[in-house]
């Protein structure tokens, strides 16, 4: 059944933040890049994360996908404490439970569409079904181009790719950092378009962190940062909505 763009559909919380702080440096020198932020990223929802430049954006995607650890406060993925792990379970974790999709792609030149797709399995230890990951670049249109490396695709092409190999490990939440920020605007529509079937049709969980108005408009709901602290959200947004909120944010 599809699921409607309202997070009263979702029955429990991918992703939770407690009381969440990110400092860097030391003494006088030291930044409070997230200051105390609590918020719950619901399970099968999309939500897009947006802020002024230094709203600490990329702070609160890094600590909520445990890529960097918190300076006080909680960190909870599908129902794990990741705050007091480890880096080997923290590593584990990742692998097992979390995708990522990054603006530059991150896929690896000498490697084909089908091998970059393969490698996550490969890092976690677990066998390589081919017939996944062709299930995979299926899924989002790459049929025909599993053999084809990085340099012989679009940019369009290339994310969908990462998005595949994002997906392969089957994440319970997949962490998306301005992925159509390098994209023009037809290939940016297709990409935003999977990640909305991917939510729509699997009830996958996206968090995602953007500067376009236009991508945070295809979410279910819109978070604002201001100097590390949430500030505002909007459920079904429209892109003029997000625009002006944004702009608001930063006169």
């Amino acid at each position: 059944m599809t699921m409607t763009r309202a997070l009263s559909t979702a029955h429990a919380t991918a992703v939770e933040l407690s009381g969440v702080t990110r400092e860097y440096g030391m003494k006088q020198a030291r930044v409070r890049a997230l200051d105390g932020v609590s918020l719950g990223f619901p399970a099968g929802s999309w939500t897009a994360v947006m802020g002024p430049s230094g709203s600490g954006k990329s702070t609160l995607l890094h600590c909520a996908a445990g890529l960097e650890r918190c300076t006080s406060g909680r960190v909870v993925i599908s129902g794990r404490d990741i705050t007091t792990a480890s880096d080997d379970e923290l590593t584990t974790l990742r692998r097992q439970h979390v995708g990522f999709v990054f603006q530059s792609f991150n896929l690896i030149g000498s490697l084909s569409a089908e091998q970059n797709v393969a490698l996550p399995l490969k890092l976690a230890g677990q066998r390589v079904s081919k017939k996944e990951v062709h299930r995979v670049l299926a899924s989002v249109g790459l049929a025909d181009r599993m053999r084809h490396r990085p340099r012989e695709l679009s940019g369009g092409q290339q994310q969908r790719v990462a998005i595949a190999r994002a997906m392969v490990t089957r994440p319970a939440v997949l962490f998306a950092d301005e992925p159509t920020g390098a994209l023009d605007s037809k290939s940016a529509r297709t990409v935003l378009a999977l990640l909305r079937q991917l939510v729509d049709s699997a009830g996958q969980t996206i968090v995602m962190v953007t500067h376009d108005p236009g991508a945070a408009a295809s979410a279910d709901s819109v978070v604002f940062l201001s100097d590390g602290r949430v500030v505002d959200q909007v459920v079904n947004p429209t892109a003029r909505e997000v625009a002006d909120r944004l702009a608001a944010l930063e006169s």
